[in-house]
């Protein structure tokens, strides 16, 4: 007897464990499974690395300087960020998003946080919701630790190549500093890495929209976009991203158990900044911009500038200083009071009032001082900052007129030189003098000065209390 009711028991209880499951929603069990990667780096790597990135990335890319812009798309990415699901949050990111001023239709982000979205994509976007799943895009990228899981598989190759030869970009491959750094070899190495990750931060973008009221298939609709102003060829044998029309398909699927009552598509803001974009007239293009260069490692001309060449007559130096914290936290200076700060915190120029300004779609600056991280291939101080110097001289007249000296920066071993210029604006000769030494992630850390030549002598002292109210913390 007591067997027998056992046995009900457990048929009962059988059949109740059946019902449950085919009770359930639908979506528990039709949603795909994402998990994390091996990876060995832990989430903190991710944000120095991802900062130590960005700073080579700003150094080589027009970040767009317009705060209306700027602050619009801070919004929607902080709304994706807030709609992230809880397994996959990382307090210790530290998200931002910056707009590139290139007319492509792309957006890429770096581990530990920070995104850039081009111009273009905002521009090319039919509603905030088609943009917004671009970035839900990218952010999964970041909360998914592609970067440093890739790199993990990548270690013959060197971490930073694995990070950004990633790219975690709608279309193609690594841009600008990606490019020079992964390689082709790497790339195609990769190949069956970045297609799986890619399918990843499509189905988890399409999580990360609906959470945040948006519906997923307007990032389907996104690569519609994608496919016809990219003709149809993006998705070739050895692209390393799966073809727009596969992930429009795959998205939408995965879209039918994401509910979302009222999504939000059309907003006022998107129009208004929409608009407010293609005012500014033609952005370049990815490939004009690898082709113009830059004279040194500075800002995209925008509001910030004034339209007008520098004058190339200025104000001599404040003898009081006015300390700042520069190249993400890393470094802290004291300048002159009546200089101004310019380009980028991760590139930072600090500049006299009439010493700066446009010259043939570029930023060119007569005086003051700009510090910043470059990323070399070599971890030896002459060498890397001699790869450096290469690097700036590079298409112009910038020659090196004295060998590297030694000197001290921060209490560090570090190196400089001298070296001449003709002004591209004024055409005055120029004094530049390069300042450098190496972080402890083996990136170069340098100081750029540059003056009129007949004002050279009136800047050193300036120059050199800058140079000594330098203090590192990496």
């Amino acid at each position: 007897m007591i067997r027998r009711q056992v046995n009900k028991l457990q048929g009962l209880v059988a059949w109740l464990t059946v019902f449950a499951v085919f009770a359930m929603p639908v979506a528990v069990f039709s949603q795909t499974q994402i998990k994390y990667h091996s990876n060995k780096y832990k989430p903190s790597d991710d944000v120095k690395l991802g900062r130590q990135a960005a700073a080579e990335v700003e150094q080589q890319m027009p970040i767009l300087r317009d705060p209306e812009a700027t602050s619009y798309i801070s919004r929607v990415g902080q709304r994706l960020v807030s709609s992230i699901p809880p397994e996959f949050q990382h307090p210790e990111f530290q998200y931002y998003f910056k707009i590139v001023n290139a007319r492509d239709i792309n957006a890429f982000a770096l581990p530990g946080g920070p995104m850039y979205v081009n111009r273009g994509m905002i521009e090319a976007a039919h509603n905030e919701g088609e943009m917004a799943g671009v970035m839900a895009h990218e952010l999964s990228h970041e909360i998914l630790r592609h970067g440093t899981a890739q790199a993990t598989k990548a270690q013959k190759y060197g971490l930073l190549a694995g990070i950004l030869g990633i790219g975690g970009q709608i279309l193609g491959g690594p841009a600008g500093a990606a490019a020079q750094i992964a390689g082709q070899g790497v790339g195609v190495y990769f190949l069956k890495f970045s297609r799986e990750y890619e399918t990843e931060a499509d189905l988890m973008g399409a999580r990360i929209m609906a959470n945040a009221g948006y519906d997923p298939r307007d990032l389907a609709n996104m690569f519609k976009t994608i496919e016809r102003e990219s003709g149809g060829s993006s998705g070739g044998f050895l692209s390393d991203h799966p073809s727009p029309a596969d992930r429009y398909a795959r998205i939408n699927q995965e879209a039918q158990y994401l509910r979302v009552a009222n999504p939000i598509r059309d907003t006022r803001d998107f129009d208004r900044i929409q608009a407010r974009l293609r005012s500014m007239g033609r952005a370049p293009s990815m490939a004009e911009i690898a082709r113009s260069g830059q004279r040194y490692p500075s800002g995209e001309p925008t509001g910030n500038y004034p339209n007008n060449p520098p004058r190339g007559r200025v104000e001599y130096p404040s003898t009081r200083y006015q300390s700042y914290s520069v190249v993400g936290g890393l470094v802290r200076v004291g300048v002159p009071s009546n200089w101004r700060e310019l380009g980028d915190n991760n590139s930072v120029w600090f500049a006299p009032e009439g010493a700066y300004g446009q010259y043939q779609n570029q930023v060119i600056y007569t005086h003051g001082v700009n510090f910043g991280i470059a990323q070399t291939q070599n971890r030896n101080l002459q060498q890397a900052t001699q790869e450096f110097l290469n690097s700036l001289a590079q298409g112009g007249n910038l020659r090196q007129r004295s060998g590297l000296q030694r000197t001290t920066v921060a209490g560090r071993t570090g190196l400089t030189t001298t070296l001449t210029n003709t002004n591209e604006a004024t055409g005055q000769a120029e004094i530049v003098t390069a300042v450098s030494t190496q972080l402890r992630n083996g990136g170069l850390l340098y100081m750029i000065a540059v003056a009129p030549e007949n004002e050279s002598t009136s800047y050193q002292t300036a120059f050199r209390n800058i140079l000594r109210s330098m203090q590192i913390n990496d």
